[in-house]
């Protein structure tokens, strides 16, 4: 299996301005209000755990975390999400994962319809893109130090699957059925990591070039400042020399 596409790299090296920053709030208010559906005590839901260390790691106050749990587990009201996944086509014919909280799945797929037509892409019929893609999970440990032998000793016993360097991090990928023994290993050896999620990874990548590098990255860019769009998932790769253009 490949590991991520190019977008993750280039979202991270990007870096995320106040206006991104709200935005991702939103999302992980509804990852956590989603998650706590399946009961409010962190210890015995996996699922709330990583939602929660994902909140952390994106500084989220403690007073929002507790106030979204709340609202999942009808402590206190709130909207109602439902969890959708979406497939496209983009330019060059690449392949588009969209996840979605929403209360509202009408105007959920008339705002995705209307990004990809905008950006000369298409939303497809379910599973005309999903068998490109495996769902795996995805731990971010920041470098800051940590030797690669080390964190490779620490969750390859607990089932991780593989190990890729990418720009200050490392991504220890893992089947869904061990994510959370992976993540229990790195508690048990110390090890910290910034975030922690299920992620759609494409088992083969598809080059793109010319003009169509701009039209993804911009297509890709605006589905994601969807306030229903929680994360998007691509096979696009581009080559070395383009990755650093933009991103300087």
């Amino acid at each position: 299996m490949s590991g991520h596409s190019k977008w993750s790299t280039i979202k991270r090296k990007k870096g995320a301005n106040d206006a991104k920053r709200g935005k991702l709030f939103t999302k992980i208010i509804r990852e956590l209000t989603i998650s706590a559906r399946n009961g409010g005590d962190e210890t015995a839901n996996p699922q709330l755990r990583a939602a929660v260390q994902n909140a952390k790691a994106a500084n989220m106050p403690q007073a929002t975390i507790d106030r979204a749990i709340r609202r999942g587990t009808g402590d206190e009201p709130g909207a109602v999400y439902e969890a959708g996944v979406y497939e496209g086509y983009g330019p060059g014919g690449v392949a588009v994962m969209v996840e979605t909280l929403t209360d509202n799945k009408n105007r959920t797929v008339a705002e995705l319809r209307h990004v990809f037509s905008k950006h000369n892409g298409n939303l497809a019929e379910n599973g005309s893109v999903a068998w490109m893609f495996e769902q795996r999970g995805v731990i971010e440990v920041e470098k800051n130090g940590m030797e690669e032998e080390d964190l490779m000793l620490a969750v390859m016993d607990a089932g991780a699957e593989d190990l890729h360097d990418s720009e200050g991090i490392f991504e220890v990928i893992s089947p869904v059925a061990g994510f959370d023994q992976v993540k229990k290993a790195l508690d048990d050896n110390e090890i910290a990591f910034s975030q922690a999620s299920l992620a759609w990874l494409p088992q083969n990548m598809l080059e793109v070039q010319g003009k169509e590098i701009e039209q993804i990255i911009r297509l890709l860019e605006d589905l994601e400042d969807l306030d229903d769009v929680q994360k998007v998932f691509s096979n696009f790769d581009i080559q070395e020399e383009d990755l650093q253009r933009m991103t300087a």
